[in-house]
């Protein structure tokens, strides 16, 4: 039986889990870094030329590892350097081309996020929130803090947020006007 080569290739990308945020390569397909984390064959993620650094210090190398192995469950957020990285239109948006872009803001137990997520429609939480299709969801020029440590702030042009770990999200249009 003849089988096809896939071609595999490394994005860079900055993985954060709950105390750790570990900066390497993730060995992606043609789907991207978003076909590795959506894989339901797959319950773990490798990262190549992993170094690692605690959460309350960010900058401050801890260790510097070949590959570093993560169970994708525990992993919160993913930034890519640059949007491509995702992976392709078809993939990040879920097959859709009626795309609305809304400015969120989206908090875990450790994080806030802020950026653009790109909704299908009508926005429908409990759909987003329970969809087993796709764990991690793309958020677009994003900003993301560490909710006690102010200091630890990183941009993105893309963000994949794991949607077990949300615990908020509000979108930047519907804040409470002010009284006068």
């Amino acid at each position: 039986m003849d089988t096809s080569q896939r071609t595999y290739r490394f994005s860079a990308a900055d993985v954060y889990t709950a105390g750790y945020r570990i900066v390497g390569k993730i060995m992606v397909s043609a789907n991207g870094i978003m076909g590795v984390l959506n894989d339901p064959t797959k319950s773990h993620l490798e990262i190549h030329d992993a170094r690692l650094a605690r959460i309350h210090m960010p900058t401050k190398l801890v260790d510097h590892f070949e590959i570093v192995r993560l169970v994708k469950m525990q992993v919160v957020i993913v930034c890519a350097t640059r949007r491509e990285d995702l992976g392709p239109t078809n993939i990040v948006r879920g097959g859709y081309s009626n795309i609305v872009e809304t400015p969120t803001r989206l908090a875990t137990d450790v994080f806030e996020l802020e950026g653009k997520l790109q909704v299908a429609g009508r926005f429908d939480f409990v759909s987003l929130i329970t969809d087993k299709s796709r764990n991690f969801i793309p958020l677009f020029d994003a900003t993301l803090t560490a909710i006690l440590l102010p200091n630890l702030k990183v941009e993105s042009p893309g963000i994949l947020f794991n949607r077990e770990k949300i615990d908020m999200l509000a979108f930047l249009n519907q804040r409470a006007k002010e009284d006068k």
